[in-house]
């Protein structure tokens, strides 16, 4: 076999593939034995047909079919593993020459991974914010264990932010109810907002047996966006009393004896998970200055099949919270246009930094284990909210086992990449980066590890 290389640009060949005749003949000996089980002669028990039989019942074309449609293939990763090129997706493949006999060629189109010059990676330096912990925030935490302890009780004085209502709702569109648009006896807090548009600002006032109609929009089912009336009748008004916040609190809600050791310990995880947060900011300013340092041309295809996955998934998730694109962008303070230039700048880094931390892992011979995908594929299945043996079991039935080991590869490049950087924060003082997990995410000592799952429940 022989095969010719022509680049058609930076991320697409086109590969020129002959194949000899020779090397053609055990496929065609299968499409043979194949094409007679198929076929009934008169004479010959079924897959005893001799081929010179075949040629002339069936056609010899039929048979170089079958044939080429099986070694194509085949040849088609030889080439490119000779070649050593890598491709992104599937090829557009064309037989040009069948010469029975002689020869058969056959052409492919594909993206393929750009080549480039791997930059320096390591002793990269970068810079983070510092980690800024205040009273307020200490206090924030304090009144969110508060309000869980927190009693409601039933007041007879028009309704106020953070107060608890009980609602009938119903909404509808000249006159009548839409479908989905009513209910009765629901617990709302006041001011809470992400309902719907109007709702804490008609609330605020109302007492128990007041009605009123406003103007909204629905945000979700098949008329999300559209313009609705919306009746509101309040059947109740609590108010959340809080516990003081002093020693019988804190022995009450926690293991500490006294509200000084409980503020201690809120302010102590705060400072752990603002050092996750730093530690993963350091991670993704050691990614971004890496990527600085190389400019590699990307297969437009893979772009552009990536932004529709993104753009699918952003307007996916949008449905779920029950708001609209032009909501989001409002709250966001973008514009369309922006928001697309921002989706795609994110887009191009992350297919570059694939590009590079591929490249890495393969200079460095990083590997996978078992143990590795095991871990992976639990914090996969943990990520998306399904059963880690489920997930294990979709993944090997839809062959997606490559794409996690990939993952598994980028992430110990990454992890490699970012354990040799220098990252500072604001004040001059060096951020440690020394742990970091097999997925390349940056973790606490293995002692503190309980403690801060507990401080990412508490939070």
């Amino acid at each position: 076999m022989k095969s010719a290389v022509e680049n058609l640009n930076p991320t697409r060949v086109k590969l020129t593939v002959e194949v000899p005749f020779e090397e053609l003949k055990p496929s065609l000996d299968a499409a043979y034995k194949k094409i007679a089980q198929q076929i009934n002669v008169p004479g010959f028990r079924r897959g005893k047909v001799p081929a010179a039989v075949i040629d002339r019942q069936v056609g010899r074309g039929a048979v170089l079919n079958e044939a080429i449609n099986e070694i194509v293939p085949a040849k088609y990763m030889e080439a490119l593993e000779a070649n050593e090129l890598e491709p992104l997706a599937q090829p557009e493949i064309e037989v040009t020459k069948l010469e029975d006999n002689d020869l058969v060629e056959f052409v492919a189109e594909v993206d393929v991974k750009p080549q480039f010059e791997l930059p320096a990676y390591d002793g990269l330096e970068a810079e983070v914010e510092d980690i800024v912990i205040t009273d307020a925030d200490v206090e924030e935490q304090v009144q969110a264990l508060r309000e869980r302890f927190g009693t409601l009780v039933d007041v007879e004085r028009p309704a106020a932010d953070g107060d608890f209502v009980t609602i009938d709702l119903r909404a509808a569109q000249d006159g009548e109810t839409v479908e989905g648009g009513e209910v009765s006896g629901m617990s709302y807090k006041v001011g809470r907002g992400g309902m719907l548009d109007g709702l804490d600002e008609t609330l605020a006032g109302m007492s128990a047996g007041d009605e009123k109609t406003f103007s909204s929009e629905l945000v979700g089912g098949d008329l999300v966006g559209e313009p609705v009336e919306v009746t509101v009748k309040v059947t109740g008004v609590q108010e959340q009393q809080l516990p003081e916040f002093d020693d019988e609190f804190a022995q009450l809600a926690s293991e500490f004896d006294t509200a000084e050791e409980l503020t201690a310990d809120v302010r102590e995880r705060l400072g752990r998970g603002k050092r996750l947060e730093q530690a993963a900011a350091a991670r993704d300013a050691v990614l971004e200055v890496l990527l600085e340092k190389v400019s590699i041309p990307l297969p437009e295809t893979v772009v552009t099949d990536e932004l529709n996955s993104r753009r699918a998934n952003v307007e996916q998730q949008l449905v779920f919270s029950g708001t609209t694109m032009e909501k989001y962008l409002e709250d966001e303070g973008q514009t369309l246009e922006e928001f697309e230039a921002d989706l795609d700048r994110r887009v191009r880094d992350a297919i570059t930094a694939q590009f590079i931390l591929d490249k890495v892992a393969k200079a460095e011979e990083i590997g996978v284990d078992q143990n590795d995908l095991s871990q992976h594929m639990v914090m996969r299945a943990q990520q998306s909210g399904q059963d880690p043996q489920e997930f294990a079991n979709h993944m090997f039935e839809h062959n997606h086992i490559p794409e996690l080991v990939q993952e598994i590869l980028r992430g110990k490049a990454l992890a490699q990449i970012v354990e040799s950087a220098t990252v500072k924060d604001a004040s001059g003082n060096v951020v440690d980066l020394k742990n970091l997990r097999p997925d390349g995410t940056i973790g606490e000592p293995a002692d503190e590890a309980a403690a801060e799952e507990e401080a990412g429940e508490e939070a």
